[in-house]
């Protein structure tokens, strides 16, 4: 780790830092590249599709975690990720820094209309995709709510006011930018210490196919129920419950059990 001539440790990223980026393919961005976002790239494949700097990822992360740490009450903060790949992503952000979170469908009105039940009025916004999330950008440029935005190479920049340049398409790079943003704001709330590595799973972060979760449990293997043997220990247990444990059959005959929950001889 880099430090100052004080012993201080820098924000600059680590080599581990850089190659979990690069694991992970947040620099990966798209075949489109819009004039906002050709400064955020350093180059463009053979097969068109544009590489985002790292470099400047790593700087409007660091901008990102200082804008939410100055917020005083962290409830202020309000993220949202209505792409399905980032959901998992914003409820893990949600519960360590303590900030709101909206996953799933955002209901129009939401920072404008007080009549309804889940009317909030943040004083940060923080959005997956600029371009999925185009409602409540543009209802925050109605109440004057600045946005922090996670943008790809063809993400449109109106109402964002900080752009993450970054893959918001791929569910480990979504779920990579949320785990270093979240480290990042707990360092520096003082939560944890930048000298020690920070323990939590970047696992927790990443999208999960329900499917794949379904296939998993069934093929674990069901617990073995112990049956009775045939129907004359059933019976013996059976009447064993009911009389206190004599197990008295009245004849040695074996007999079978009616519709009526009966115990018949044959």
């Amino acid at each position: 780790m880099t430090t100052l001539p004080s012993g201080k440790p820098t924000l600059e990223a680590t080599d581990a830092d850089v190659k979990q980026l690069l694991a992970c393919k947040v620099h990966v961005g798209t075949k489109k590249l819009t004039q906002a976002m050709e400064r955020y790239t350093s180059a463009r494949r053979k097969d068109g599709i544009h590489v985002i700097n790292l470099h400047t990822t790593w700087q409007k992360l660091i901008l990102a975690a200082r804008i939410i740490v100055a917020i005083e009450n962290p409830a202020d903060v309000c993220v949202i990720s209505a792409r399905p790949y980032g959901q998992r992503a914003v409820l893990k952000f949600s519960k360590d820094t303590n900030v709101t979170y909206i996953a799933g469908r955002f209901t129009p009105g939401t920072f404008t209309n007080q009549i309804q039940k889940r009317f909030v009025q943040p004083r940060l916004l923080i959005v997956t995709d600029p371009r999925t999330d185009h409602q409540p950008i543009k209802e925050s440029a109605y109440v004057n709510i600045p946005v922090i935005a996670l943008c790809d190479t063809d993400s449109p920049l109106t109402h964002v006011d900080v752009a993450i340049p970054c893959n918001n398409r791929g569910r480990h790079a979504i779920g990579m930018m949320y785990w270093m943003l979240t480290r990042e704001v707990l360092r520096m709330r003082g939560t944890i210490p930048r000298s020690v590595p920070w323990t939590e799973k970047v696992d927790l972060f990443f999208y999960r196919d329900p499917e794949e979760v379904m296939k998993k449990e069934d093929k674990e293997e069901p617990l073995a129920i112990a049956a009775p043997a045939d129907n004359y220990t059933a019976k013996a247990t059976f009447e064993k419950t009911l009389e206190g444990g004599t197990g008295s059959w009245g004849d040695d005959a074996p007999g079978t059990w009616d519709a009526t929950g009966q115990w018949g001889s044959e």
